[in-house]
């Protein structure tokens, strides 16, 4: 699968990440951007000035190191993660 750095990719990895344990925010700041685990609430962080293609890097990054419950997914979701699964991303 080829990664498109569009907003409706993003909009894709979003509705995927809604349906896992994490909560995902945008927010300002000068940091980097990755996913923490603050007082047994999991929630990943992005920087919101990302242009989309970082976000999308960001986020594809996040999904290769979590633990992600496959069986709370929805279908297409399912099938979005095999393949970014199988996915490396090329820079």
């Amino acid at each position: 699968m080829s990664v498109k750095y569009s907003k409706h990719f993003l909009n894709k990895l979003e509705d995927l990440l809604a349906e896992t344990d994490y909560i995902l925010r945008y927010e300002r700041g000068n940091f980097n951007s990755g996913w923490c685990i603050l007082k047994d609430t999991k929630i990943i962080i992005v920087n919101k000035y990302f242009a989309t293609d970082g976000k999308i890097n960001c986020l594809l990054d996040i999904l290769k190191s979590i633990e992600v419950d496959k069986s709370r997914l929805s279908e297409k979701n399912q099938k979005l993660y095999y393949e970014l699964a199988q996915t490396k991303l090329e820079l």
